[in-house]
């Protein structure tokens, strides 16, 4: 019998008589009807067909498919990351001052204000750290510096507040005792009012001798100070002119420089190495507070988790603040900072008119003045020396 014929017609696939056996359907497997060249287009060709070999698969990929999966993905991670970060930084803030215990405060404000203090605290540290950073070993802590950040849309302001300040202590009710004490006219230092009863008779005394509302209050020791601009690797910093002081350990040449914890301690607590005192200490807090803030708040240290996290790690932990006080307020006082140092607003003292008994008296009519256009939200005009 006629065997079948593959890879030709139907017709002449019959065996003998025209009878179709049908075996075969007259197509090789994937071949297209009516033979053709015997294979299927772009499939691998058959020995002795010729050709230059076979021909590869072509591959579709869903490019915009991927792209739409990865952004998903992309995304997904940030969110995590942000909540989880902002837990965990949330979880480390020590909300310790109650405003609440303030009593008879002045009127809101349009604009908001923070009251930043740095302690003399010593809280955590050792003996070491303490020779290192030339604190001396004194208990309790006071006031090293006192500054009001207002934080108004017709630009920021940063007043220092010297701690010889002349102030009078007012009634207040004590944060522990929850006693009234009523006022008695004493007029002190105003870092005398923060040895006495804290945060909250700082608060209400600097509210009662100005007329201005505090809204948040943020405190910061020696050890987190430092602490801060190591994990930032220094802060880099212009000194107009060079110089020494034994107590604090400041040893600085003119120029630009960056300084590491313990230097940058030294530079803002210098006073002796000064014919201004205090208030040429408090310009050079200020400074420092500003550049300080300019280099933690650029897109290096906050996009780049290997500087954000100890940069936040050493801080959080080491600053008080008040109980309504959240990380916005925190980034909000940050980033006003660093405004001010950016030209965004002014730096100036509380202004001065003149000295009683070794404290420094404030010019009323000026700090009236002051008051008035920060809390009305107008461009502050007020100059002092």
């Amino acid at each position: 019998m006629r065997q079948p014929t593959y890879g030709v017609p139907p017709q002449q696939a019959q065996s003998p008589g025209g009878y179709d056996s049908g075996y075969n359907t007259g197509q090789v497997y994937g071949a297209p009807a009516g033979g053709g060249s015997g294979r299927p287009p772009g499939g691998p060709r058959r020995p002795g067909q010729g050709g230059d070999g076979p021909v590869p698969v072509r591959v579709v990929v869903d490019w915009r498919k991927r792209i739409k999966i990865g952004s998903i993905v992309l995304v997904s991670a940030l969110v995590i990351t942000t909540v989880g970060t902002y837990f965990w930084a949330d979880s480390k803030v020590r909300r310790e001052v109650d405003l609440s215990k303030v009593i008879e405060r002045p009127k809101e404000g349009d604009c908001t204000t923070y009251l930043i203090v740095g302690s003399d605290s010593r809280e955590g540290m050792s003996d070491e750290e303490k020779r290192k950073l030339h604190t001396g070993s004194a208990e309790g802590k006071r006031t090293d510096s006192m500054m009001v950040l207002a934080k108004c849309s017709s630009g920021n302001t940063m007043i220092s507040l010297p701690r010889d300040s002349d102030v009078e202590i007012p009634s207040f009710v004590g944060s522990q005792s929850g006693k009234k004490f009523p006022a008695q006219g004493r007029r002190v230092k105003l870092n005398a009012a923060y040895a006495e009863d804290g945060p909250e008779l700082l608060v209400r005394t600097i509210e009662f001798n100005t007329g201005l509302r505090i809204d948040h209050y943020a405190e910061i020791g020696f050890a987190g100070f430092a602490n801060i601009v190591d994990a930032l690797g220094g802060v880099e910093l212009d000194i107009e002119k060079g110089f020494k002081d034994e107590k604090s350990g400041a040893d600085f040449k003119a120029g630009r420089q960056t300084l590491n914890g313990s230097q940058s301690l030294a530079f803002v607590r210098t006073r002796y190495a000064f014919a201004e005192s205090d208030l040429q200490r408090t310009k050079n807090q200020q400074k420092f507070l500003s550049a300080l803030a300019s280099q933690a708040a650029t897109p290096s240290t906050i996009l780049n988790p290997f500087s954000l996290y100890p940069v936040m790690g050493a801080g959080l932990d080491t600053v008080i603040v008040d109980k309504d006080m959240g990380l916005w307020d925190m980034g909000q006082m940050f980033f006003a900072m660093k405004g001010v140092n950016g030209g965004d607003g002014v730096s100036m003292n509380m202004p001065i008119s003149g000295e009683r008994g070794g404290n420094l008296i404030w010019d009323k009519a000026k700090v009236q003045q002051l008051v008035k256009q920060i809390q009305n939200d107008e461009k502050v005009t007020v100059q002092s020396r």
